[in-house]
């Protein structure tokens, strides 16, 4: 029978990965040291250069101020002092994986995260990006963003990043409403937003992407309604429409804030509102969280059924080696994990010495690429085909106890197909618990159940 939408909410408002990955961090068992990734980077640069070319994600960790709500590895100062010396140790981790290559690199892909990018001067992100670019091949259609404070982001930033290479801009708004903004101490207003679209257009911008969060302190049913007929006017290309996530326990400063966060029942119903509005706006929900209008790359790649998610989210570009450079970057060679140093200290401490910074890796066997590809497919495609014979018996009891449930509420559709073969479709009202259904493939989190928090609510 199903159940109404607060008893579903009740039922599934628990922890649970967002699946930027598979195995997810806490789970990976740290079986990759320097020399296993080194290995692994070189047979994945082999394997890949050639044909899909190879990603970067780049790791800006500096703020001006703190946001409240963020869960990101940054450090905040106004001392501008601080950019050269990391942008230098940025190419020195470079140049570590450039004697790795032994030719040279073909980039399909850019994206400078974090912390803020914008915070650095248009000067030296130039300096950067050249610098990484210098003995590589940037491919004709290499995608290249960055994410954007918009108080700090300058017509000079977007200009000199445009004749770069640079196509894409994702602003980072979370909430138009002041008090909202107030409340998670992020101050931006709807005019200096309004000017960096305008520019960002005017330049050549070719994809702008808001981030937008449900579920902050003080929004209610009518800011968010007003949060969105900004967005309507502004008509951004594609937006991601964030769950909040509360983990006050690895982000003290959350604690602020926590007497006016809405109820899971009134966080689900900020989600659904958002999403009809944004659909009756134009809007495609291409996956978790994610919306984009129909002459978007990332919807095409939605509907042509190549749309890939990596630790920078849903991606139209699917490579198979992400190398991360930057403090806490994660870097990615299909069957191998690795995350570098998280102070800014100890990771250029590393890369002056020579050596790559990372701290903590894993290596993927066999069970792990078959699970991890069953997450993509849903998480990218709201299906997947699971093959008993391949899980093995254990492994399938596992799963198909787990999906039980999910298929009861009306969730998910399991239907048997030829042979060992079944599929395992999303229903409508299952995107919103889509973390929940990709949990019931977790192998990892059946047999080892965590008893400290470490994931925020999947509702």
């Amino acid at each position: 029978m199903i159940q109404s939408t607060s008893s579903l909410i009740r039922k599934y408002a628990v922890p649970g990965p967002r699946y930027t990955s598979y195995p997810t961090v806490p789970f990976w068992e740290n079986n990759v040291e320097e020399e296993g990734w080194k290995e692994a980077v070189r047979f994945r640069f082999r394997e890949e250069n050639r044909q899909r070319g190879m990603s970067i994600y780049i790791h800006l960790p500096y703020c001006e101020s703190l946001c409240t709500y963020c869960g990101c590895n940054k450090r905040i100062t106004k001392n501008h002092q601080v950019e050269r010396p990391y942008i230098e140790a940025l190419l020195k981790e470079w140049a570590l994986y450039m004697e790795l290559f032994g030719e040279t690199p073909r980039i399909r892909e850019i994206h400078l995260g974090g912390g803020t990018p914008t915070f650095f001067s248009p000067a030296h992100l130039r300096m950067l990006i050249e610098g990484i670019t210098a003995h590589a091949h940037l491919l004709p259609d290499a995608v290249l963003s960055f994410e954007a404070h918009p108080a700090s982001t300058t017509l000079e930033h977007l200009m000199e990043l445009y004749a770069l290479g640079f196509r894409r801009l994702s602003l980072g708004i979370q909430d138009f409403e002041p008090e909202v903004q107030k409340a998670i101490h992020r101050i931006q207003t709807y005019e200096q937003v309004e000017r960096v679209v305008r520019q960002a257009r005017a330049v050549g911008y070719e994809s702008i992407n808001f981030d937008l969060i449900y579920g902050l302190p003080k929004q209610s049913r009518e800011s968010i309604a007003r949060t969105i007929e900004h967005v309507e006017r502004l008509k951004p290309d594609r937006i991601a429409w964030y769950a909040y996530a509360h983990v006050p326990w690895m982000m003290p400063a959350q604690k602020s804030f926590e007497r006016w966060l809405p109820s899971p029942e009134e966080k689900l119903s900020f989600y659904e509102f958002g999403k009809q509005r944004l659909t009756e706006a134009g809007y495609r929900d291409i996956g978790m969280d994610h919306f984009a209008l129909p002459h978007d790359a990332l919807y095409k790649a939605y509907e042509s059924g190549n749309l890939h998610r990596n630790f920078m989210g849903y991606t139209a570009v699917d490579t198979r080696l992400l190398v991360g450079l930057g403090a806490s970057s994660i870097g990615d060679a299909w069957n191998a994990f690795t995350q570098n140093e998280k102070k800014i200290e100890d990771y250029k401490k590393a890369v002056e010495a020579g050596r790559l910074p990372i701290i903590r890796g894993h290596r993927l066997h066999e069970e792990d690429l078959l699970i991890r590809r069953h997450i993509l497919d849903l998480m990218c495609r709201y299906h997947t085909v699971a093959d008993t014979q391949a899980l093995g018996e254990e492994n399938s009891r596992l799963i198909f106890n787990a999906l039980q449930p999910l298929c009861e509420d009306g969730l998910v559709e399991v239907k048997p197909l030829s042979g060992q073969l079944t599929s395992i479709e999303v229903q409508a009202a299952g995107k919103p618990f889509i973390r929940n259904i990709c949990m019931a493939f977790d192998l990892r989190l059946h047999r080892k159940q965590r008893k400290e928090p470490i994931f925020s609510s999947t509702v």
